[in-house]
């Protein structure tokens, strides 16, 4: 999980009993929410930035404790989804001591809200304003989690320098510049080759020719 960034929020999260299956319900993920970090930028995340994430495995944790799993989308006992709002989430919760204790704790509501681990894969910088504002494309998604502590700038981004993360992204954008130009080169080098051997060609037809 190394530099993969929490957040999460006060989103709310319920309980639905049916038959046997418990399900937890919530949002880890508020589209274009903004939120400051760290009073270091404000951060919004985009519609649709997991939607490649989605294809791969989540696990639900017991607020961020990888030894207390509560389901992984890979099993199907953790749905992932968006929608309109956001990123939506469903847990069926399990039958053990930190699932039972989860129920009881969202059904008397001690806990409320949801967080989740992310990390940036396409991000964009504004900096006209006061603050400068990190918009999250795409992103990749570690896990999801229920917590009492929801805090959005619970993060390790926020206790890192601005100018550290903006580094990240500027090596991101000369990366892309740098396979573009290469791209470019090598097209450029298919296309003389080509001309010399069609002129190749054309000098051989005139030397058969004379």
């Amino acid at each position: 999980m190394t530099n993969f960034e929490k957040r999460g929020g006060d989103l709310g999260v319920e309980v639905r009993a049916d038959s046997e299956k418990r399900t937890l319900t919530g949002y880890a993920v508020v589209w274009n929410s903004d939120t400051t970090i760290g009073d270091y930028f404000v951060e919004r995340i985009a519609p649709n930035a997991f939607t490649k994430a989605l294809r791969g495995d989540v696990l639900a944790f017991f607020n961020h404790d990888s030894g207390r799993v509560l389901g992984r989308t890979k099993s199907g006992t953790l749905r992932l989804s968006e929608d309109s709002r956001g990123l939506k989430v469903e847990i069926d919760v399990p039958d053990t001591s930190d699932g039972n204790d989860l129920w009881k704790l969202v059904e008397r509501g001690d806990i409320n809200g949801m967080s989740f681990s992310f990390r940036a894969t396409k991000q964009e910088w504004d900096d006209t304003g006061d603050m400068p504002h990190r918009t999250v494309i795409e992103a990749e998604l570690y896990e999801v989690t229920a917590t009492p502590i929801p805090a959005y700038p619970d993060t390790s981004l926020a206790m890192r320098s601005l100018e550290s993360v903006r580094a990240e992204a500027e090596e991101e954008r000369e990366s892309a510049d740098k396979a573009k130009r290469e791209n470019a080169l090598a097209a450029r080098r298919r296309i003389a080759e080509r001309e010399a051997r069609q002129e190749q060609a054309i000098r051989g037809i005139r030397t058969d020719a004379s």
